[in-house]
């Protein structure tokens, strides 16, 4: 059996680290899309959100909470429909800048948060 000096087994177990580094943060539920998208406007009325992620997401235990002009929240109902990477909600809008806080559990069980911006133009 060879004898690894201490700089080899430094260097064995670093890229042993860093080989495992990439798998683990795929684990995490990563926004992918959204509709409104970041930055993006939308006309005045009904409008449909969806948010898609990299993985699978545990609806039952996940947030979309809207910050309207106002400063007022409220938490938006999820449909159960679409597939299972996929938040989406309908909500009248009036015209203002808005921002969705969306709150998710992926399936591995890590909560992962974020917000997107976005503003509602008149008719």
């Amino acid at each position: 059996m060879p004898v690894l000096l201490p700089s080899r087994r430094f260097t064995l177990a670093a890229l042993v680290v860093l080989g495992l580094t990439p798998a683990a943060a795929e684990a995490h539920a990563i926004l992918l899309a959204s509709s409104p998208a970041a930055g993006g406007s939308v006309p005045a009325g009904q409008v449909v959100m969806e948010f898609r992620f990299n993985s699978r997401i545990d609806r039952l235990r996940s947030r979309l909470t809207l910050t309207r002009p106002d400063r007022s929240q409220t938490m938006l109902p999820i449909s159960d429909q679409g597939s299972e990477e996929l938040l989406r909600t309908t909500v009248a809008l009036t015209p203002g800048t808005y921002t969705i806080h969306w709150q998710v559990l992926a399936v591995d069980g890590h909560i992962t948060r974020g917000d997107v911006a976005f503003t509602v133009t008149g008719p």
